[in-house]
């Protein structure tokens, strides 16, 4: 399969991983390596970081065989992500940051405001931004001229598992995009996946639907395999419908 290009660095899987909600930390390293992703994000407020000696779940990744993207998941405002951002530049995790603004904690549905103010201060300070949006195809264009290096439209609400809602608005966000598109969040079964990627997504984020499921481990490799499906149908090119 044809890599993934993301600010020059390339990627042998279009699948990215999140690394929230597992039951066990076995179960998080196993369905990574049956996903066979090559990006894990890890949400940086979400660590304990006070105690030295406690492990947490960096612990249990395999730094040689993963690009970790930190992302600032549980940030209410800009200031709240730059802050985490700049930690983990400080902790020399990435120079990468997945970016997320949510305010709202009930719907956890990004605020586009403060997205692109974080957005412009991040890349201002040298940081390479992913940032993670609601399906606006203006909002994403303007995040492209600002310089950042994907944009991730949801396709439902975080965690939901209701599949692609969005779909009409990704299409435009593809069609005009500059930039690498990744579906994020919503997703709740390998079609769904599937499903982005023939539309001309150029990859999937996943994070509760592998992580919840009865075995991980088995949907991960299901995932990743709805991922390389739906890519090569978009490349082979589906027949009009008629």
């Amino acid at each position: 399969m044809q890599k993934l290009n993301i600010a020059g660095r390339e990627f042998t899987s279009r699948l990215i991983l999140g690394t929230g909600k597992y039951r066990s930390m076995d179960e998080m390293v196993s369905a990574i390596e049956t996903s066979g992703t090559d990006m894990i994000t890890v949400a940086l407020r979400r660590l304990d970081l006070d105690d030295p000696d406690k492990k947490t779940l960096l612990d249990y990744i395999d730094w040689t065989k993963y690009n970790i993207l930190p992302n600032t998941a549980g940030c209410r405002t800009p200031d709240e992500a730059l802050t985490v951002a700049r930690l983990a530049r400080a902790m020399d995790l990435s120079n990468w940051i997945k970016l997320e603004v949510i305010p709202d904690p009930k719907y956890l549905l990004p605020d586009p405001i403060g997205t692109l103010e974080a957005a412009t201060a991040l890349i201002s300070e040298g940081f390479t931004v992913l940032p993670y949006i609601h399906a606006d195809p203006v909002l994403a264009r303007r995040l492209q001229e600002i310089g950042c290096a994907t944009v991730m439209p949801l396709g439902s609400a975080i965690g939901s598992g209701q599949g692609i809602h969005t779909s009409e608005e990704i299409k435009i966000i593809i069609e005009q995009a500059t930039v690498p598109v990744i579906v994020d969040a919503g997703l709740g079964v390998p079609s769904d996946a599937a499903q982005a990627m023939e539309m001309g997504a150029d990859a999937v984020l996943v994070n509760t639907a592998i992580a919840q499921a009865d075995n991980p481990s088995l949907m991960a490799e299901a995932f990743r395999q709805g991922v390389e499906a739906g890519f090569k149908a978009a490349q082979a090119g589906r027949i009009s419908v008629r």
